[in-house]
């Protein structure tokens, strides 16, 4: 036994704390490490560098819902694995370990309530679940946020964050981008606006569709928004992409985006948009 063992044995230590391993989060642009619990309050940005982390959508429904509340709209039942795809793992299992980690059905969460006293519906992608990918749960979820709008009277607002096309899902995946247009033509034929938020990241076939079409279009400070990769684009044209390429300034410089606001002025900000579109409905 060595001397270090016979002094334990001797002394009564006190017994060692145990630490959450969350604790403390390090910020992925300044490296600064921030007590979780602040950086969560502060809607997971940044107090040094403003850099904006990715939330899902109950913290988005907090923030930007007048006090927090909100009806969850039900997500519709689709039918699920429909090409029995599997590549390391079953993509049931895909399915069931993003259910268990974010509580949620799908990648597209719809809620309605009101910002700042005006009606709104308002989906968010959880790029938690599956990285937002767009399969047929999020196109039946898109479906049903913009039926609910209609019927509420109401924008349709959507809060994007994903990776492109579920691949799990083949050409499937792919027909939810016509679905999608289809639909938010149903909504402009109400006389209803859609307003499109685009979080980091939003690329694939997601901003393809339904992340472009909106009548207003906002994003977060420093979301990254494209198509294909970076990489991929200067290995197609041969050429160094300019710094700063497919970020919302970049974008907003480019006329690709109407306004980039900072998340803390998001639901003032969504409320004036709102109040501007649609003149003759007053708040609350």
């Amino acid at each position: 036994m060595s001397w270090i063992d016979r002094v334990r044995k001797a002394l009564p230590f006190v017994a060692k704390r145990e630490t959450p391993d969350n604790l403390w989060h390090k910020c992925p642009s300044c490296g600064t490490m921030l007590f979780t619990r602040e950086y969560e309050e502060n809607q997971s940005v940044c107090p040094k560098c403003q850099h904006h982390g990715r939330i899902g959508p109950d913290a988005r429904f907090d923030a930007i819902f007048d006090g927090g509340i909100y009806t969850p709209i039900a997500t519709p039942a689709v039918r699920e694995d429909p090409l029995k795809f599997r590549d390391s793992k079953k993509y049931s299992d895909r399915i069931k370990a993003a259910r268990t980690k974010t509580g949620e059905q799908d990648a597209l969460i719809n809620a309605s309530g009101r910002i700042e006293g005006f009606k709104a519906v308002v989906g968010v992608q959880d790029f938690a679940f599956m990285g937002g990918s767009m399969g047929l749960g999020v196109g039946a979820a898109f479906l049903a946020g913009v039926r609910a709008a209609i019927a509420e009277k109401c924008p349709y607002i959507i809060f994007t964050a994903a990776g492109g096309a579920r691949m799990q899902e083949g050409i499937l995946s792919l027909m939810q981008m016509p679905k999608t247009t289809v639909a938010i033509q149903q909504l402009h034929e109400a006389g209803l606006p859609y307003i499109v938020v685009m979080t980091d990241p939003t690329t694939g076939g997601v901003t393809a569709s339904y992340a472009m079409l909106g009548d207003v279009q906002i994003a977060e400070p420093g979301a990254l928004i494209g198509f294909a990769g970076q990489r991929v684009i200067e290995s197609t044209i041969r050429e160094k992409l300019p710094e700063g390429f497919q970020r919302a300034e970049y974008l907003l410089d480019h006329g690709m985006l109407d306004m980039v606001v900072h998340r803390h002025k998001l639901r003032s900000e969504l409320a004036r948009v709102i109040a501007y579109l649609c003149p003759g409905k007053q708040a609350a």
